[in-house]
């Protein structure tokens, strides 16, 4: 009761308003993402990062990387939430932001994490990061054109409502669908051990270059000005549903990669 209590008012302090630039999966696409995380995490990884988090869920501490964003000392974290890439180009082709980005941002943590030297309190803000960062890595357009912000200047119409593409596949749509996160997670498809095992293959940057594939269909789904409704949502949302999964289950990898 508690837990759901905190989310209520965590999600009436941090929510913002229609005409704000998105730059995040909405809270409960990355709740969606750090719920998943958790059943797919093998016993000894799940004791040890529920001792970093002093029980606290992966679902609850998914969204803590955006609420930092209101505090300067942590500025340095924000172009790690993101990727800018032509779509025309893969990841080792596209020039690199110096500030670093979400390959930087999940390589350090997964480093500051299985350093034997590193603190209790580096550790657990790092899995924190860790958990935010996957779920971003899995949102199209968080790897998307650096002249256009990743579709934040996408201008379109959500049911006749000013938005832009970011906002549309960050939050409009797992809005409309109105299920919570736990609904959402339970509902997830069924998928055998044989195709877990191919989500989890490759590499970070491998992955990168597969999301970077559904983030073109994403600038070729719309047109400026459009205005989407609910043909849009039922053409696209299965695949907000398959990335919101896909990340789950890589999260589970690299955490029980570090911790089993």
């Amino acid at each position: 009761m508690k837990f759901k209590l905190f989310l209520l008012i965590a999600t009436f302090f941090f929510a913002k308003p229609a005409a704000e630039e998105a730059v995040f999966w909405g809270q409960n696409g990355h709740r969606v993402t750090g719920e998943i995380a958790e059943n797919h995490l093998k016993k000894r990884a799940k004791k040890k990062i529920d001792k970093l988090l002093k029980g606290q869920s992966l679902a609850f501490v998914s969204t803590y990387a955006d609420e930092i964003k209101s505090d300067r000392a942590f500025s340095k974290y924000y172009p790690w939430h993101y990727v800018n890439m032509d779509l025309d180009q893969s990841y080792s082709e596209a020039s690199k932001n110096p500030k670093g980005d979400l390959v930087t941002g999940i390589n350090k943590c997964i480093e500051v994490l299985k350093d034997g030297e590193s603190s209790f309190e580096d550790k657990s803000f790092h899995l924190k990061m860790l958990v935010h960062f996957v779920g971003d890595l899995h949102q199209p357009m968080h790897i998307g054109q650096k002249e256009d912000k990743g579709g934040n200047s996408v201008k379109v119409q959500w049911f006749g409502k000013g938005t832009n593409l970011h906002a549309v596949w960050d939050t409009k749509m797992i809005e409309y669908w109105n299920m919570s996160y736990l609904e959402l997670a339970e509902s997830a498809q069924d998928l055998s051990k044989k195709q877990i095992k191919a989500i989890e293959a490759g590499t970070l940057v491998d992955w990168v270059d597969e999301i970077h594939e559904v983030t073109r269909k994403v600038y070729k789904s719309v047109e400026v000005g459009e205005n989407l409704r609910y043909k849009y949502s039922y053409e696209h949302f299965d695949t907000v549903r398959e990335q919101l999964q896909r990340g789950g289950i890589r999260l589970a990898k690299i955490l029980n990669d570090i911790f089993a």
